[in-house]
């Protein structure tokens, strides 16, 4: 796989420093800073290396076969570069995380429709303080009082009523 030499940076610098946190700013420009300066020591070398000019040096070395070994030794050095084995990953997990804001966005767009729903329900309702009890029992009609259908004890609270079982202490006892 070649290689290409880096030009510009590719990172969007203005897009993240818009997400960072106000008490996050130092840190975030002394790693703006860090990433600068190193790409600025990458474009301050040359792209590839210097061509030697083994002719010159063979003309000048008196050491019989020393040019011609060095010449060979360095034609022979390959500089491993590391395989690429983290990029597929990052681009699985960049498709998973897509996958999941998609997911969430949409949610949270059905969510809202079903708030707008209740906030324009509410909206049409007459207000509170005009209302009568027979309003109130029309427009929600489950949390009305209903003697007939449902009766409950004074003080008609859901911890005086029979066969009450307080959430919060049934969910503690099963963990």
């Amino acid at each position: 796989m070649a290689t290409k030499r880096i030009v510009q940076s590719a990172v969007n610098w203005a897009a993240i420093a818009e997400r960072v946190p106000a008490n996050q700013k130092p840190q975030f420009m002394a790693f703006k800073s860090k990433s600068d300066q190193f790409l600025r020591s990458v474009l301050a070398n040359p792209e590839t290396p210097p061509k030697i000019d083994w002719a010159y040096y063979k003309n000048n070395v008196a050491v019989a076969g020393l040019v011609d070994n060095f010449q060979k030794q360095y034609d022979a050095l390959k500089i491993p570069r590391p395989a690429d084995t983290v990029t597929s990953k990052i681009e699985e997990e960049e498709k998973a995380t897509k996958s999941e804001i998609a997911s969430y966005v949409q949610k949270s767009n059905d969510r809202i429709v079903g708030f707008q729903k209740n906030i324009d329900h509410l909206k049409s309702l007459l207000p509170y303080d005009q209302m009568t009890m027979e309003d109130y029992r029309d427009a929600f009609p489950e949390d009305a009082l209903d003697p007939i259908n449902r009766p409950t004890f004074w003080p008609h609270t859901p911890e005086e009523q029979v066969g009450y079982v307080n959430k919060d202490a049934q969910h503690a006892e099963h963990h």
